[in-house]
């Protein structure tokens, strides 16, 4: 099958030899006057290259659909790449159709390879139309394509077509509104230069992303006295008796905090005596903190 692959990637023939890129319209034209398959002939090259491995068999059938690829990419003009890079894509995405097409299943090939060739588009489109990922998730993904395609104009959405659009998708309001953010948004150069004229320029990151602690020996006697201080506090906690050490750290050191009742009944003394226990404890702690 190594064969079959390395022929599917690089077709010997002039149409796949000149790339979408270097003359997009002579491409189009080449493939559109490549002659498309009669059912019959389809499926005995699919046979052929299914039960057999004929690489020539592969290179027929690439070579007769690379019109609808090209078909495909154009309904994804409204994203501001490249139709021939789009192209590209496809072409890799229909490549693996043919490669996987079972023709025992009785549908034809290109009902089968339409979902590779738009798989391979999408996967494009999300890695370049923002430097930024738009969509993650295979649900994140679904709502990216289909709120673009269900975008009339390039006002925001009422409230009534935000929770039809919603409803229509089966998420919940909230994530077509986050996506609809993610798309009315535009990247922004981090280090715009500030003598431009561009309004922009006072937006770039670098201006406003400052981190006002990152200087390094700030971050280490920070540090320092954070460790120096948390060993101070354990050294003193141990130096106090049980029944004070418990106290404090029922009052102070968990979530679910005593009142000075319930320790009054537990050790059998006043309210007032665990107070003065607990105030006695902090002023040990204290000193020993300041010391």
């Amino acid at each position: 099958m190594t064969e079959t692959k390395r022929a599917l990637a690089v077709p010997n023939s002039a149409v796949l030899n000149m790339a979408p890129g270097a003359n997009l319209s002579a491409y189009v034209q080449a493939v559109s006057g490549i002659a498309l398959l009669s059912p019959e002939r389809e499926k005995a090259l699919a046979e052929r290259l299914f039960y057999e491995e004929c690489v020539d068999s592969a290179r027929e059938l690439v070579l007769a659909h690379l019109r609808f690829v090209v078909h495909i990419a154009r309904s994804y003009s409204g994203y501001g790449l490249a139709e021939a890079d789009l192209i590209q894509e496809g072409n890799v995405g229909l490549m693996k159709a043919v490669k996987r097409f079972d023709p025992t299943k009785g549908v034809r090939l290109v009902s089968f390879a339409v979902h590779w060739i738009k798989a391979e588009m999408h996967e494009y489109i999300l890695r370049n139309w923002r430097i930024v990922k738009v969509a993650t998730t295979k649900a994140q993904r679904k709502l990216f394509f289909n709120l673009r395609s269900q975008k009339k104009t390039l006002d925001w959405l009422s409230a009534d077509e935000t929770r039809a659009i919603a409803a229509d998708l089966g998420v919940d309001v909230t994530e077509v509104t986050r996506m609809e953010g993610r798309l009315t948004s535009r990247d922004v150069a981090f280090d715009a230069p500030t003598d431009s004229d561009d309004e922009d320029t006072w937006q770039a990151p670098q201006h406003f992303l400052k981190d006002e602690q990152a200087d390094p020996c700030q971050l280490v006697e920070a540090a320092e006295f954070a460790e120096d201080g948390s060993a101070r506090l354990h050294v003193a906690l141990t130096d106090l008796d049980g029944r004070s050490r418990d106290i404090l750290e029922r009052r102070w050191l968990v979530d679910d905090k005593a009142t000075l009742h319930e320790l009054a009944a537990e050790y059998d003394v006043s309210a007032e005596r665990i107070r003065q226990l607990e105030a006695n404890a902090l002023k040990k702690l204290r000193t020993a903190l300041v010391a």
